[in-house]
């Protein structure tokens, strides 16, 4: 056994306590998910209060992130990572972990699913886009607290145009 995983023993064999400043905890990345490693996007104390449903004095007055690997089930976590919520504890279908879903928004604000978005026609799509930017210029959106990952969904929303446009192509 190798002296990095051994325990300090006095003269007689004891457990010799090691004091809590001087143990050592394993390191992980700066803002790393600690269920998949993977870096977290900083999102909002008030997204995370507003997404989630769970009592919100379990919710800490820390920095918390956003894991957006689709195959993890943690969606928020703290930046000390002690704290993780999942899937099942917030409110909405999360676009990141469910993209493939129908009934997952990808515009939590205007209510837009992927269905929606991906099965319009190509006019249908501009229409969508039309109504999220008008929206945004009337000061209507909130994807700071609609939004599980605190920010605006209009990459998303392209994202799925861009998906849909690939398979008409595919097909054709």
């Amino acid at each position: 056994m190798s002296s990095c995983c051994s325990l300090p023993v006095d003269e007689k064999g004891f457990l010799i306590e090691i004091p809590e400043e001087n143990a050592q905890i394993p390191l992980r990345a700066k803002n790393a998910c600690p269920t998949c490693g993977q870096k977290g996007k900083p999102v909002d104390t008030a997204t995370v209060k507003s997404m989630l449903s769970v009592s919100l004095n379990q919710i800490k007055d820390v920095p918390y992130f956003f894991c957006q690997n689709r195959n993890c089930p943690t969606v928020y976590f703290s930046n000390d990572g002690l704290q993780t919520f999942g899937r099942d504890e917030v409110r909405e279908r999360v676009y990141q972990k469910e993209p493939d879903m129908d009934d997952t928004f990808v515009c939590y604000c205007f209510r837009h699913t992927v269905g929606e978005v991906r099965t319009a026609s190509s006019e249908s799509q501009a229409a969508i886009l039309d109504d999220i930017n008008a929206g945004i210029k009337a000061g209507q959106c909130a994807c700071d607290w609609r939004n599980p990952q605190g920010s605006c969904c209009l990459g998303n929303v392209r994202g799925v145009i861009k998906q849909a446009e690939k398979l008409v192509v595919a097909t054709v």
